[in-house]
């Protein structure tokens, strides 16, 4: 990835958001996203999505509120 910060639409698959669609701003050659989200393991945590080795953004883990 550059350094140009491009946004990016992609759709969730797996998790708790399976199917919905977000934004994602690609920053570096690692990228992922943790969303906020209710339906998660963790009260007030996030859902951690990531994409896989054919560019589909797949559902990683759940996150707790309070993880760095």
């Amino acid at each position: 990835m550059s350094d140009d910060n491009t946004t990016i639409t992609v759709e969730l698959h797996g998790g708790p958001l399976d199917g919905q669609t977000v934004p994602v701003t690609l920053t570096d050659d690692d990228p992922w996203t943790a969303i906020p989200n209710d339906g998660c393991a963790h009260l007030g945590g996030s859902s951690l999505y990531a994409p896989d080795t054919t560019g589909r953004w797949v559902w990683q883990d759940d996150q707790p509120a309070d993880a760095t």
